[in-house]
């Protein structure tokens, strides 16, 4: 069995914490068995681990999650990645050509896709090795997973069966029914029917033969170059709704959707993180701050306020799930933004006649480095306010530390590396200042050093 997890989503419904690289999976609000937070993705990862399944598991993903996704589980995780973000089934198109191109997985495997943020108890995954027996026992098409509700809700979707719904064995799909009212979702409960929790199985044949007769390319390599050929389309209108044969098993343990903060919230071990001070008068209220100063909530109960470097949310928790309309138009780049070296706060934006210039606030981890990279268009001041390291500048190389001032003009060569936790303020300016004025060059140190001292011989000579 192989399973593919998908991490997509631009993280609106939980705007401000999450953004378009640092979705609602990454935020670390739960807690972990040993107390420390831990993430959703961090969560569902090490329950797959619990059953043995890490080893078999790949995650598609977008380019600008990458970064996140090695940050919270390691740099060994295998990822598929798309190079453009077009819906779920060109993602899961791509992972099943990687699955059988590149790891020459069996025609006759059985995948599993699911969502990476489930939250739900490890029992769950030990029902998802089911799925590859239901496919054999039952010979569908597709195999998904159905969850007991435990009341009408509007905002799931509920898979109908056909005839009688039994514990512990698939049953024939009828129809799906996508977030329906709440007198409409009591009468599909009447109907034995379950919330779809979005997982599905499949014979890689399938999927391969779906690619084949659509005369697109079942290698890795092509499919990727002509990625953009893809139908933009979710798995369900393009392969869900067209197949025949449908079998679903019913899981009757823990599930949730932590998509929205009022449900997020509900699942925190505690009402607030970070500081501030809630009042003993408000009740049901959590206050989960990012920012560097204090927020107080005095008297107000069934909320939640947010504060990030992204904005403030203050909403009645009920009316929380409509945030991702009504931020709809924002058009604010993440000022906050995770790596696989540290992470990156924007502090300001100034426009001075024609001069633009962004303070930011960066930290490298103790032992990593940021890219070997110049800019052409900004110049750089960084002033070190934490920690020691190494920066390479061209044909320079020297230890930097707290109280250090360093100048980058644009066109300089530039990397540094931590040796214990290093912090500086990086201070932008030019005509124009943008995130894709950046030419990487080189990755890790080891290369960096390479290629450092490699010219600097050159010039020797």
């Amino acid at each position: 069995m192989k399973l593919i997890l998908l991490s997509g989503g631009s993280g609106k419904r939980l705007w401000p914490l999450s953004n378009d690289t640092r979705s609602k999976q990454f935020l670390k609000v739960l807690e972990a068995e040993n107390g420390t937070k831990e993430s959703m993705v961090q969560r569902v990862w090490g329950q797959i681990d619990n059953v043995g399944l890490s080893d078999s598991t790949v995650i598609a993903t977008s380019k600008s999650q990458t970064d996140m996704i090695h940050s919270q589980l390691g740099e060994d995780v295998p990822l598929i990645i798309e190079p453009e973000r077009r819906d779920t089934f060109p993602a899961i198109a791509l992972a099943a050509a990687f699955l059988f191109a590149e790891k020459q997985t069996d025609r006759n495997e059985t995948v599993v896709v699911l969502p990476v943020d489930p939250y739900v108890e490890d029992g769950f995954f030990a029902k998802v090795k089911e799925l590859d027996t239901a496919l054999d026992a039952t010979g569908a098409h597709l195999a998904l997973m159905g969850v007991k509700p435990t009341y009408p809700s509007e905002k799931y979707g509920y898979i109908v069966p056909q005839g009688e719904v039994l514990p512990n064995d698939p049953f024939r799909v009828d129809r799906f029914t996508e977030k329906p009212s709440e007198e409409k979702a009591e009468m599909l409960i009447q109907q034995n029917a379950l919330w779809n929790t979005g997982v599905f199985a499949f014979k890689l044949d399938y999927l391969i033969s779906i690619l084949e007769s659509k005369g697109l390319p079942t290698s890795y390599k092509e499919l990727s170059k002509q990625y953009q050929l893809l139908p933009k389309i979710s798995f369900d209108y393009e392969v869900v709704e067209k197949t025949e044969h449908i079998v679903a098993l019913p899981y009757e343990g823990y599930w949730k959707d932590l998509g929205t903060w009022n449900t997020l919230t509900e699942e925190m071990a505690t009402e607030q993180i970070g500081k501030g001070v809630i009042s003993q008068d408000a009740t049901n209220t959590h206050l989960v701050n990012e920012l560097g100063i204090p927020v107080t909530v005095l008297g107000l109960s069934n909320v939640v306020v947010a504060a990030s470097p992204d904005g403030i949310l203050v909403s009645d928790k009920g009316s929380s799930p409509k945030i991702k309309d009504l931020i709809a138009s924002y058009e604010q780049p993440p000022m906050y933004v995770e790596r696989i070296w540290g992470w990156s706060k924007t502090l300001d934006y100034a426009k001075y006649n024609e001069e633009e210039m962004v303070t930011k606030r960066i930290c490298i981890y103790s032992g990593k480095n940021s890219t070997y990279h110049y800019h052409n268009l900004r110049n750089e001041v960084w002033t070190i306010v934490r920690g020691d390291g190494e920066l390479v500048l061209d044909d320079n190389i020297r230890r930097v530390k707290a109280g250090d001032i360093i100048h980058i003009p644009a066109g300089r060569k530039h990397a540094i590396k931590a040796y214990k936790e290093l912090e500086f303020i990086e201070v932008q300016t030019g005509k124009e200042v943008t995130d894709s004025d950046f030419t990487r060059l080189y990755i890790t140190w080891d290369e960096i050093m390479n290629s450092y001292y490699t010219s600097t011989a050159q010039v020797i000579i």
